[in-house]
């Protein structure tokens, strides 16, 4: 006995529970792809509201993902690598493994500051 839902219908308990499983799977793939649609729908309309909300600012989506920012201070190195002095090091984060090689050979960081 094949049944049609109509959209927005509720079904109660019983009525699932006389439903063959065969009805059941087809339900089943109707609410996934009814959930999938739904989604895509969803995701589209937010991705629309924040790229006016981003041109608003005038920025462009791809710019603000982008995560570059032009009006950052850029630190200037403090540290030289005397072997090889396109290396250099601003003394803030991991150290290079020039500098660290060097302090592990007992020299001192004064001697590579710039």
């Amino acid at each position: 006995m094949k049944r049609t839902i109509m959209a927005g219908a509720r079904i109660s308990k019983e009525e699932l529970n006389s439903m063959s499983l065969q009805e059941l799977k087809e339900m089943r793939d109707a609410v996934e792809t009814a959930l999938a649609s739904l989604e895509r729908r969803q995701k589209a309309a937010a991705l629309a509201a924040i790229e006016a909300k981003a041109r608003e600012f005038g920025f462009s989506l791809s710019e603000l993902q982008n995560g570059k920012r032009s009006d950052r201070k850029k630190s200037s190195p403090k540290y030289r690598n005397p072997a090889n002095p396109d290396e250099t090091w601003t003394g803030r984060g991991r150290q290079p493994q020039w500098m660290k090689d060097a302090l592990a050979a007992g020299q001192s960081k004064d001697q590579f500051a710039i």
